[in-house]
């Protein structure tokens, strides 16, 4: 009996319980019900400022560039080539990885120096403006200077080179202009990425206010970086070109410096003492030795040219690109529809969380 009594209470205070819970919440839809004209109210000033944002704010323009990277191949089972290249002291390599491994490249978008190289360069051939100078306009850093008048007067140049600045203060100036507008472009504006890791395409977008900042700016960090990249792949090997002709060219020079000193040596005894052949005969096939010697040297050091250069093409890495960003650019802004309706929800929910927090403070005080 004891046991269907305790079951029983407990029954009816979890029916209690429920009971209470619906009568609550009844209470608390009715008196959301009351203050409906304040929330409907809140949310029509909410939709017409989110509107009002939405015709003030200018819209994103996005420009992209696709290109396909197929690196070089490695100069690998060189062994006969560097046996040759040796005689003239020239390492054609062949081992090792290379300077740009996986995804580096796309770092390498993000980098300063690529980012100042690009800012620093013309908006077209017949303003002379630098992309940085465009940017501090409709970016509003230059209106934001007013009161710093060292900044105001400070003027960017295409093709300026920072780092060769005599005017330290002016240069150090300039470095943290720089420095936050690379901050800013990399959280904000530049998204290099590659939409397929198995495939070697690479994707670089461009995000701005400004139209014709967001094309040119694209256009001249994928020039920028992919010639940096190109010459940093291949500059061992391109070196080593260099040495081998320059070497090459130097034997050549001899070998005919050689030929001609025969000859002249004939021209200049024409009618040499038989008795005194010494002064013919021994400086022409000194001569002769030199520029037989030299022409081996000179076939080997051709052909140890020619298979450098063919090397340095194959090591050579393939940049094309697939698209690039044309007029008008794809514009992005918040329509006017969402921005009313985003705008009326915030702020009606925010009436409703205040009209809620008002109920239970009042009910506090009232205890």
């Amino acid at each position: 009996m004891a046991n269907e009594v305790e079951k029983s209470k407990l029954v009816q205070e979890d029916e209690i319980s429920l009971k209470e819970l619906i009568l609550k919440i009844r209470e608390w839809w009715q008196y959301l019900w009351s203050k409906k004209w304040i929330i409907i109210a809140a949310g029509l000033i909410g939709g017409l400022l989110g509107l009002g944002y939405a015709v003030i704010k200018k819209p994103i323009y996005t420009a992209t560039t696709t290109f396909v990277l197929e690196s070089g191949e490695k100069s690998g089972g060189l062994g006969s080539l560097a046996g040759l290249a040796s005689m003239a002291g020239v390492d054609l390599g062949g081992g090792g990885g290379g300077i740009f491994q996986g995804e580096n490249i796309i770092e390498l978008y993000k980098s300063r120096t690529m980012l100042e190289k690009t800012l620093l360069s013309g908006v077209d051939s017949i303003s002379q403006q630098p992309l940085i100078e465009r940017y501090l306009e409709f970016s509003g850093m230059r209106k934001n200077w007013k009161d710093k008048p060292e900044l105001q007067s400070l003027q960017f140049t295409v093709g300026e080179v920072l780092s060769h600045m005599k005017e330290a203060q002016h240069r150090r100036l300039k470095d943290s202009i720089v420095s936050k507008i690379v901050e800013d472009l990399n959280k904000t504006s530049l998204a290099i990425t590659k939409p397929d890791k198995k495939l070697s395409i690479i994707k670089v977008n461009v995000n701005s206010k400004d139209e014709i900042f967001a094309k040119r700016f694209n256009e001249e960090l994928v020039d920028n970086v992919n010639e940096f990249y190109i010459q940093t792949k291949t500059k061992k090997s391109l070196d080593n070109v260099n040495i081998l002709q320059h070497k090459t060219d130097s034997v050549r020079a001899v070998m005919n410096g050689a030929i001609y000193s025969a000859v002249a040596v004939a021209d200049a005894t024409p009618n040499a003492n038989p008795t005194r052949q010494v002064q013919r005969v021994a400086p022409i096939q000194r001569a002769q030795f030199s520029a037989e010697t030299n022409k081996a040297i000179l076939g080997e050091m051709v052909k140890n040219l020619e298979m450098s250069k063919m090397a340095l093409l194959k090591e050579t890495p393939l940049i094309q690109v697939v698209d690039e960003p044309v007029y008008p650019l794809d514009k992005h802004n918040l329509g006017k529809i969402n921005a009313f309706i985003i705008g009326s929800f915030i702020l009606a929910i925010l009436a409703i969380i205040v009209v809620v927090i008002k109920k239970v403070l009042f009910s506090i005080i009232n205890l």
